[in-house]
């Protein structure tokens, strides 16, 4: 397998859609895995440039739409976004809890409406919480430590592997 990373820190819902055709379409991959909505939480706490959970569901919905259009035959993986205490959700973690879990909710929508499978990541990371505290896993509450990143990577295999293989 060869894998291409199309992430960029900072993208919000509406920078994917945007950039949609360069790094998605026009690279024909075979399957498309998706982790975004966090940050279009935080940027409407830290900033004015959130994007709504309405907008997050018809961004990532025509996202989708476009790219099984242009590429009928690819399988879609769309991960959970999760969140965990830290330097960045301290100060606002009622605001990041909540919004993150309905962008969750907003996520597992999408992949049964689109034929996705959907990866489960908020749970995984709380049963991690029972074995270390939240800065082992995470830099901020936001962004994976190495540690973190096996967490996402196992679930990833472990859904490849099940509904994907």
């Amino acid at each position: 397998y060869e894998f291409l990373n199309r992430g960029v820190s900072g993208n919000r819902s509406v920078d994917i859609l945007a950039r949609m055709q360069r790094d998605i379409i026009a690279v024909k991959p075979d399957i498309m895995s998706l982790l975004i909505g966090v940050n279009d939480i935080w940027h409407g706490i830290d900033s004015v440039d959130g994007i709504t959970l309405e907008k997050y569901e018809i961004y990532c919905g025509l996202l989708l739409l476009e790219v099984k259009e242009a590429l009928p035959e690819i399988k879609l993986m769309i991960l959970e976004p999760f969140v965990l205490r830290g330097t960045v959700t301290n100060a606002n973690w009622d605001k990041y809890k909540s919004g993150v879990s309905q962008m969750a909710e907003k996520a597992r929508f999408l992949s049964e409406k689109h034929g996705a499978v959907f990866v489960p990541l908020q749970e995984k990371f709380d049963k991690a919480l029972e074995l270390a505290p939240a800065e082992y896993w995470s830099i901020d509450g936001v962004h994976p430590k190495a540690a973190g990143h096996c967490i996402i990577k196992n679930a990833w295999i472990e859904s490849f592997e099940k509904h994907i293989r």
